[in-house]
């Protein structure tokens, strides 16, 4: 089952702590220093925010699957959105170990699908990634 993954980039993170744990009616799943994130099952959502220096807002939409076969899934569909598409093997990227593939949509705002393969003690960097692959997004920034 897929689940839809939005990360805004925020300005003071404990103010938004609050506010998003009083929406979502819950504390964050994960909590870090510069990030935090829920899973909501209802509605169905990733909802992360970081405090990471991006300018605040959106900083990208995406949506997460459960396994690899999902995931190669969401890539024929991302082929057939006819722009190109960024792959990623083992990105290490906000506190997680993914396999992702990035699209940026028609007004620039950059699309994340990704299968999570563990969790890891750092935000990561994908450092692998050139610097204009998707200069919007948390993760593929270098």
């Amino acid at each position: 089952m897929k689940r839809f993954h939005m990360h805004v980039a925020v300005d003071d993170l404990q103010q938004n702590i609050r506010f998003y744990s009083a929406l979502f009616g819950m504390r964050p799943s994960v909590e870090r220093e510069d990030y935090a994130k829920w899973m909501v099952d209802d509605p169905r959502i990733n909802f992360a925010i970081s405090a990471r220096g991006h300018q605040p807002g959106v900083n990208h939409v995406g949506i997460q699957v459960e396994s690899d076969a999902e995931l190669k899934e969401m890539r024929v569909r991302l082929i057939e959105a006819q722009a190109p598409v960024l792959a990623q093997r083992e990105a290490a990227c906000c506190y997680a170990k993914s396999d992702k593939y990035w699209i940026t949509d028609p007004q620039g705002t950059p699309w994340e699908t990704y299968h999570t393969l563990e969790a890891i003690p750092v935000f990561g960097e994908d450092a692998n990634v050139p610097p204009t692959a998707q200069p919007k997004a948390c993760c593929p920034a270098g």
